[in-house]
């Protein structure tokens, strides 16, 4: 849970954190027992604890095939990242991954902690994939082929250029939005979204993603991983690493700046996705993790700390975003009020101060014209019905001191 004194200053996270936490432990216990599968949703859990909490709403065919998707992309990943591994050797690896997964005893050692545990147990993956359905495991096998093509040409490839962004972009995450539709699309309960849209919620969640993770990134050992374009880092710094040194600290957040701005580009296009969508618990699936990505672009606009840590939001919000994120109204709420606060932070003096206005923009009106403004809570407004919450926190805290305090009253009594 929440530390106790985020909830102490945010009191109307309580109930939105007891309701995560019992989420979680009911997740942790729909697990299921065939050993493949089991493994297959325990490793969810492992490298990703949010995302296997939303998947747990999606009916259990389509589940299970995002639950595999996942997983493999994941691999995926975990072969591409590994700094330690040899070009020659991981290249063949990512061109040929999309048939290493019809191979039940296929693995490669590479990662490390809960990821070399899923790459040196790979064959779980392989088996429960194997189980999908022929339509599911066409899907998974496309998206993988082509991710693990684009993966193999970044491997040799500085990203240079704002297009590259886009590009590198799009085969590790754009794909990841093609593919989803895809599976929806294949489980009978959505239309099959367009690709440029789907490409876009990818695109959000990764640049999001890259702008967060930039100190990580690039002191990744033994070689930093360098993903924010040349073309974009280079109107500020001479080296994309000096941008973490405090003599630079102010062309750093202008840089910063830039990066959110680029990224504001596909607000649009996500909210003109989600609203198409039909079936709620797919909305729910999608939505959370593009509020998430737009409540982080806020935390990281304007902010020296995305050079110093890591920013993210605090659990208590993130908890709150998963509770009532359960309506396109509640999404263009949360997209309003994360652009009035990222609006709030623009300087200026920022030399990409107007774009960046101009992106906020135009993500409110879109907001605004949806008419649905009014039926939502806020995520970040003071919100007046907390007074309960806060009673609650008082006894939550008090009442274990008064049970302490009497039981050992009771205990001197009966000395005496």
């Amino acid at each position: 849970m929440g530390s106790l004194g985020a909830v102490v200053k945010h009191p109307d996270d309580l109930f939105p954190l007891v309701k995560l936490k019992m989420a979680v432990r009911h997740a942790e216990k729909q697990i299921p027992p065939q050993p493949h599968w089991a493994f297959c949703y325990t490793m969810l859990h492992k490298v990703s604890r949010s995302f296997a909490l939303v998947i747990q709403q999606l009916n259990t065919d389509l589940r299970n095939a995002v639950c595999i998707f996942y997983l493999v992309l994941r691999a995926l990943d975990t072969v591409e990242d590994d700094t330690s591994v040899a070009t020659d050797v991981k290249v063949p690896i990512l061109i040929a991954f999309h048939r290493h997964i019809y191979d039940r005893d296929w693995h490669f050692s590479c990662g490390t902690k809960e990821y070399k545990i899923l790459m040196d147990q790979f064959h779980h993956v392989s088996k429960a994939f194997l189980e999908l359905e022929k339509n599911y495991q066409e899907a998974i096998e496309d998206i993988t082929k082509r991710m693990g093509a684009g993966m193999a040409k970044f491997i040799c490839k500085e990203v240079e250029t704002v297009d590259d962004y886009d590009e590198y972009c799009h085969y590790v995450a754009g794909l990841v939005g093609l593919g989803l539709s895809k599976l929806f699309h294949a489980s009978g309960s959505e239309d099959l979204a367009p690709e440029h849209l789907s490409n876009s919620m990818g695109l959000f969640l990764q640049k999001t993603n890259i702008i967060r993770d930039y100190l990580e990134d690039i002191n990744e050992i033994p070689k930093s991983r360098m993903f924010w374009p040349r073309q974009i880092w280079s109107k500020y710094a001479d080296k994309l690493e000096d941008l973490k040194y405090e003599e630079n600290s102010v062309k750093a957040v202008q840089c910063l700046n830039d990066m959110v701005t680029n990224a504001l580009l596909h607000a649009e296009d996500c909210l003109k996705y989600m609203s198409a969508l039909r079936d709620l618990s797919i909305f729910r699936f999608c939505a959370i993790p593009q509020v998430m990505a737009i409540g982080t672009l806020a935390l990281c606009y304007n902010n020296i700390e995305v050079f110093r840590g890591v920013v993210k939001m605090r659990r208590g919000l993130t908890a709150k975003v998963i509770d009532r994120t359960k309506t396109m109204a509640d999404v263009y709420g949360s997209f309003f009020d994360f652009s009035c606060m990222i609006k709030s932070k623009v300087d200026k003096n920022d030399p990409n101060a107007a774009k960046t206005l101009s992106r906020l923009e135009a993500i409110e009106k879109t907001c605004m014209e949806s008419g649905l403004l009014s039926k939502r809570k806020s995520y970040i407004l003071p919100n007046k019905a907390s007074y309960s919450s806060i009673i609650l926190l008082i006894l939550l805290i008090f009442l274990p001191i008064i049970f302490a305090y009497l039981s050992t009253n009771r205990r001197n009594n009966q000395l005496f």
